[in-house]
């Protein structure tokens, strides 16, 4: 059986995926309910059911106080005898038999499904934005929005169906009910429903901001600190550990305040609920009794009120409770909004084709990008670099080098100008077909945390067993391989190397991901420092490979060390995002520009830097 209600939605059906999710929250919600829509209906009607039957309950309860005082035990027995036995088979079969109906679709239908649907769609929609995207947040708080947002979705979903569709058919079958019994007890509850319902719509107008306030606070939390988290070596090694407190702290105390914001919300809730129960109870109860001293009202009728005086005394509390709480929520899920609904800005063009590989050709027309600024980047670059030949890239730190490298791999769409692999505007291909197309090497290489031989498949997840380990060797990286060993006892390429690779010397993470890059033997090589981490023996035995790689590729290799790009076909050298010297080594040595100045004050076969950050 739980099998069967488990299994009415698929959280992971098929759906049109859109780049530009809804704005509003209400929409929001409805595209990722669409699967679900068959499922509330039955939940809901369910919940209407139930609160009848509690409400028909109570009206029986009257009829039964009436049927008791109206004879002997022997005569009631005898004239409603078989309606008891009735009633309590209906109240033991069919009254449970709506309550596990409702209570299964909502606890093992609706909550596990939904809540996972939109944490798939979610992380699947974030992962569809562009590096730029990432670059411009947090990832502790992008995360956070991803975790906490769905179960707020189903929080939501369970207090409609569970509390507010329950709470409104109670209330208006309990107020049908006192007005056959006598029209006269609608006074008093119609006195007490009235600013039960301007308490409700005060509390409900400020819950959903300062929920909102609130979320977004707890979120500001979780990306500072998983930011000190992710930094902790820096933290560690500059010995800031109180900076580091005191930075969370500002963002705790805020998360604090906010919190504080709409717990007072609650308290007045609560003062003003126990005033107004108070009076519903007072009201209701001494009003029927009035009644029945006037010979207008029965005791049943007595018992009726009282009974539902109280019901709604404990209940108005709970439904309180629960619509504060539905908007609550819906506040939560509105600040998830601000990361998942965010559209997607870096897109493939509607008639994008995949890259039709060739020998690796690479033209760059009149390129310009400043990131949206006047200053920095690129500055109407053009370049044509032959199928297989190896270009070296070399310029003082903020020159363009690692923008070139990010248009090339279409991280941003040009400002201006275009660039060609093989004749084809990557802008009209596909972003996935031209990432396969280029292989890279970064300085910092990070790695997932997962096992090496994840980490090299993740070059090409198809390749064999023989196929990554010879991928290991070419990049010297297998002899290590097999001396690691992880806290769980795994070894070898099972090891785990921990968040980014820090298990890892940098020269070893440097070595897995070259071996990542040779099993995935793309026909364009990118080289940003692939070197740099390495000792100077690793470092010799690595260029023979790196060498070896390049055999048939095109490649374009940035290196402060020039020493490492002195063989290669050409040299361009940038300057504040132009290209000022375009020729070999021995040419450009002899021109006696730019280059030849970095080669003559080079130390240690490094070029010297300026302070600025490189773009």
């Amino acid at each position: 059986m739980f099998r069967f209600f488990e299994g009415l939605v698929d959280p992971y059906v098929t759906y049109k995926e859109t780049d530009t999710p809804p704005q509003r929250l209400y929409p929001f919600l409805r595209a990722y309910a669409e699967p679900f829509m068959r499922v509330f209906w039955f939940t809901g009607i369910a919940s209407v059911i139930i609160a009848i039957v509690e409400i028909w309950l109570l009206a029986y309860l009257g009829r039964l106080v009436d049927i008791l005082t109206q004879g002997t035990p022997a005569q009631v027995w005898a004239d409603s005898g078989a309606e008891f036995i009735l009633v309590a088979v209906l109240i033991l079969t069919l009254r449970p038999a709506i309550h596990m109906f409702q209570i299964m679709l909502l606890n093992n239908t609706i909550l596990p499904n939904f809540g996972t649907l939109v944490r798939w769609r979610a992380h699947r929609h974030v992962l569809r934005q562009s590096v730029g995207w990432f670059e411009d947040d947090f990832a502790g708080r992008i995360a956070n929005r991803i975790m906490q947002t769905p179960p707020a979705a189903g929080e939501v979903v369970f207090q409609l169906f569970d509390a507010i569709t329950f709470a409104l058919a109670y209330l208006v079958a309990a107020a049908v009910l006192m007005g056959q019994a006598d029209a006269r007890l609608l006074i008093p509850l119609l006195l007490w429903i009235v600013p039960y319902m301007f308490l409700l719509r005060w509390v409900v107008r400020r819950i959903g901001p300062a929920s909102e306030a609130a979320s977004n606070a707890r979120s500001a939390v979780t990306g500072r600190v998983v930011d000190s988290y992710t930094n902790i070596h820096s933290v560690k090694m500059f010995a800031h550990h109180d900076r580091e407190v005191d930075y969370a702290k500002e963002a705790i105390e805020q998360a604090r305040r906010t919190f504080q914001i709409e717990m007072r919300l609650y308290t007045v809730m609560d003062a003003g609920l126990m005033l107004l129960n108070g009076f519903l109870v007072v009201a209701v109860v001494g009003w029927s009794i009035w009644l029945w001293m006037q010979g207008a009202a029965s005791v049943g009728l007595v018992a009726v009120a009282t009974s539902l005086a109280l019901r709604l005394n404990a209940m108005s509390g709970w439904i309180m409770w629960a619509v504060t709480n539905f908007f609550r929520e819906l506040g939560v899920v509105s600040e998830g909004m601000q990361t998942i609904a965010q559209p997607v800005k870096l897109l493939d063009q509607h008639n994008a084709e995949p890259l039709k590989l060739g020998a690796g050709a690479v033209e760059i027309r009149d390129l310009s990008h400043h990131y949206g600024k006047q200053t920095g980047g690129l500055d109407h670059i053009s370049l044509t670099i032959a199928p297989g030949e190896k270009v070296g890239l070399v310029g003082q730190s903020g020159a363009g080098k690692s923008t070139l490298v990010k248009l090339l791999l279409r991280f941003y769409d040009a400002e201006r100008g275009k660039i060609l692999i093989d004749g084809q505007d990557i802008a009209r291909a596909t972003q996935d077909s031209l990432r396969s197309a280029i292989g890279m090497v970064q300085q910092d290489s990070a790695l997932l945390h997962r096992s090496v031989r994840e980490n090299i498949l993740y070059g090409n997840p198809t390749a064999t067993e023989d196929e990554m380990i010879a991928a290991a060797c070419k990049a010297e990286a297998h002899t290590f391989i097999q001396t690691l060993e992880d806290s769980e006892g795994r070894k070898g390429y099972e090891a785990r190397v921990g968040e980014r690779g820090v298990k890892l010397s940098g020269g070893q993470r440097q070595r897995i991901a070259l071996a990542r890059v040779i099993l995935k033997d793309a026909p364009v090589l990118l080289l940003d420092e692939a070197t740099s981490a390495l000792d100077s023996e690793v470092e010799a035995a690595i260029q023979q490979t790196l060498y070896g790689m390049m055999q048939g590729k095109t490649v374009i290799a940035i290196a402060h060390r020039l020493s490492t790009i002195a063989q290669m076909d050409r040299i361009i050298v940038m300057d504040q995002g132009r290209i000022v010297e375009d020729g070999t080594h021995d040419s450009l040595l002899a021109a006696n520009g730019q280059y030849a100045r970095f080669w003559a004050r080079q130390s240690g076969g490094f070029l010297g830097q300026t302070a600025e950050g490189q773009k």
